[in-house]
């Protein structure tokens, strides 16, 4: 049977940059060919957290990132092809997620919106592929959150026979996919959502003190000893109450949220702060895990997250009798699921299926999702 290719491009909200991956789709399988990182130049980077929050000139500032996107969504498609020796013909076409920058799913006006930043009529023109993009919002339009997308990508890779399984994704924000037995009768639902921050704070804070972008396996925290009190403080955001459908992302969880609720660790040591960050990641993952999952004894962690050794041991601890696996003993490496995850969605959309799940995203049913940008 010939090859059934397609890209997947994500860059998620941990800002770090942009993870690709060549797939085939052949055979029923979900076959990772190449994977291809690029990290975002400071400037952008800078650019698209500023964008994050309501500032001077957004619509002029936007057009640009998303221009300066398209040529590094290009350069890795680009890396792709060369390194499977894929020709830009052979592909189908390739998903681009884009930068989310605002998430306001059903807010305002009923609807709400979702913004990624993206240009892919630019990408198109770069990469010879027809481009998806725009995922979100036609489950918005339907009534939904929009996210998360990725449970009907988990439970296609990750579902087995006889036992459910938990997914949680953790990037800048941490999601959670709850996988019925692949061979449970009557085709029970799927249940996934937003359970808080993943990277995002973690991440910001040791930006903050010690220069460098992110916490090498938790190293720094590891080193710190959990504040209670300030745990607590950061437990008790009304957000984890909410049941879902439900979504989030830095609108809500940013440097000042943060900042708002650290007076009761004035004078702490940044590393006590971090471990608490990353206990409080750990903490509330576990909570929706145990509140909506607790049939599920294998957990698999995928996303940047799962290279963070300290907060998968803290994972653990929350989850006595939980196997809590990275993803790669269960079919791709961490930082290749969710660019996979949008291969395969650029692939339901070339073929007219769903990509949503109404029991994920609360939309009034399946809706075929994106808009396609010809080569």
């Amino acid at each position: 049977m010939a090859a059934e290719l397609f890209i997947g491009l994500m860059s998620g909200t941990s800002l770090d940059g942009v993870d690709g991956v060549l797939a085939d789709f052949s055979e029923g399988r979900i076959a990772v060919l190449a994977y291809a990182t690029a990290p975002f130049p400071a400037e952008l980077r800078a650019e698209l957290m500023g964008l994050n929050t309501p500032g001077d000139n957004e619509l002029h500032r936007a057009a640009l990132a998303g221009n300066g996107l398209a040529r590094i969504y290009a350069g890795v498609v680009g890396q792709l092809l060369a390194d499977s020796g894929t020709s830009a013909s052979a592909v189908t076409a390739l998903g681009s997620h884009g930068q989310t920058v605002r998430h306001r799913p059903t807010e305002f006006d009923a609807v709400g919106y979702t913004l990624q930043i993206n240009n892919p009529s630019l990408l198109a023109e770069l990469t010879g592929i027809d481009v998806v993009a725009d995922f979100r919002s036609r489950d918005l339009a339907a009534g939904g959150q929009g996210a998360p997308l990725v449970p009907a990508f988990h439970r296609a890779l990750f579902a087995r026979a006889g036992e459910p399984v938990a997914v949680l994704n953790i990037g800048g924000i941490s999601n959670l996919s709850l996988l019925p037995a692949a061979d449970a009768p009557g085709e029970p639902a799927v249940l996934g959502f937003d359970c808080g921050p993943g990277n995002a704070l973690m991440d910001y804070w040791c930006q903050l003190h010690t220069g460098q972008p992110f916490d090498r396996s938790g190293q720094w925290a590891a080193s710190g000893q959990v504040l209670p009190e300030l745990l607590a403080t950061l437990q008790a955001e009304p957000y984890f109450a909410k049941a879902p459908p439900k979504s989030t992302g830095r609108d809500l969880f940013n440097p000042p949220w943060l900042s708002a609720r650290l007076g009761t660790a004035t004078g702490a040591a940044p590393a006590d702060v971090q471990a608490t960050l990353t206990e409080f990641t750990a903490s509330v993952s576990a909570a929706d895990m145990l509140r909506y999952g607790n049939a599920s004894k294998l957990l698999i962690v995928c996303g940047g997250g799962a290279l963070n050794d300290h907060l998968l041991k803290r994972l653990r601890a929350w989850l006595p009798g939980v196997e809590v696996d990275a993803s790669t003993k269960h079919g791709l490496p961490p930082l290749q699921v969710e660019a996979a995850a949008f291969a395969w969605l650029a692939r339901s959309t070339a073929r007219r299926e769903a990509g949503n799940l109404a029991s994920v995203t609360g939309a009034r049913g399946p809706r075929v999702l994106g808009a396609v940008y010809p080569a």
